[in-house]
């Protein structure tokens, strides 16, 4: 099962948790324009095939444009054994909210 996380709540709970991994499931066209820092850009079609670069027994962000994709990702990776949440309002919403951008 996935939680859903507002920009808001995850740039808070960056400052306070090292532990949570950032994944980017957009295309690599739409990085260009900017991505969170610190996340690990994985293409949603490519997150079967490189979960195992993730660490299960850390929690798992998943971030896209508008948070669509980033569901479909945080459930693909629920399903597979890993805690995972999607970022509402993706990329859009986080950027909007003036929270910082790489």
């Amino acid at each position: 099962m996935t939680v859903d996380i507002t920009p808001q709540q995850l740039a808070e709970q960056l400052k306070h948790d090292a532990s949570l991994q950032l994944v980017d499931v957009r295309e690599s066209a739409e990085i260009s324009e900017g991505r969170i820092p610190g996340a690990e850009h994985i293409p949603l079609g490519e997150l079967s095939a490189r979960s195992g670069e993730l660490d299960q027994s850390r929690p798992v962000v998943v971030v896209c444009r508008s948070g669509r994709r980033s569901a479909v990702g945080a459930d693909h990776l629920a399903a597979t054994g890993f805690t995972a949440y999607t970022m509402t309002g993706g990329m859009l919403d986080w950027a909007a909210g003036g929270l910082p951008v790489a």
